[in-house]
């Protein structure tokens, strides 16, 4: 069986996840590890059209959202078994403990219920959690929608979705915070550093990996 790492990356809307899986992916692989990539399910769910304003209601989106990343989260763990490699690390865009932060407490109450879960194994599934935190919060002026057709919060919604997710994940046994920063490599540099401690290579210098490639 191979070393497998699973790392979740997930923050507010606009807060730089797509940008971190490229960070992730160059900074990486040059080291060695083979990477697997878990895709977002809302975004997938919306594009295919199925979303929040289609649903009858949000929570029944969410549900949809929420069970459609167990299934995917599964796939991909199973085939990462399968791999021929000896060190693998699992890059998961959002988890399943994102829908606390999107539905109603009754109705994430009643979704654990459902599944016969609880918090704490949700949070199991992830050896680490980082929360990069929403530009709406500190870099008003970095907000956009244009990057993303599934986003369309307001910077003000923006902030109040972050502070819930923030909320949903920050008991997690291994979490971290990631701020924002003036300059957005900084930022950048800060989630691979503790990415690069958390795989037990502290002593890593930062060298930007998109720059210099």
């Amino acid at each position: 069986m191979p070393k497998i790492s699973t790392i979740l990356i997930g923050g507010g809307p606009c807060s730089g996840k797509t940008t971190a899986m490229e960070y992730l992916r160059k900074g990486l692989e040059v080291r060695g590890y083979r990477l697997i990539f878990v895709p977002e399910a809302a975004t997938e769910l919306i594009n295919g059209g199925v979303a929040p304003w289609t649903c009858r209601s949000y929570d029944d989106f969410q549900r949809a959202v929420f069970e459609m990343q167990l299934g995917k989260e599964a796939a991909f763990v199973h085939a990462a078994q399968k791999m021929d490699a000896e060190r693998i690390v699992i890059i998961f865009d959002r988890g399943v403990m994102d829908h606390a932060g999107y539905m109603t407490p009754e109705g994430f109450e009643q979704l654990l219920a459902d599944h016969h879960t609880t918090r704490e194994e949700l949070y199991a599934r992830y050896d680490i959690v980082f929360h990069l935190v929403s530009a709406a919060k500190g870099l008003e002026a970095a907000y956009t929608l244009e990057n993303n057709a599934a986003r369309a919060e307001t910077p003000e919604q923006a902030a109040a979705v972050d502070d819930r997710l923030l909320a949903a994940w920050k008991d997690h046994p291994n979490f971290t915070l990631i701020n924002n920063t003036e300059i957005f490599a900084d930022k950048m540099g800060a989630l691979m550093r503790e990415v690069y401690r958390f795989l037990g290579e502290p002593d890593v210098p930062f060298e930007d990996p998109v720059i210099t490639s």
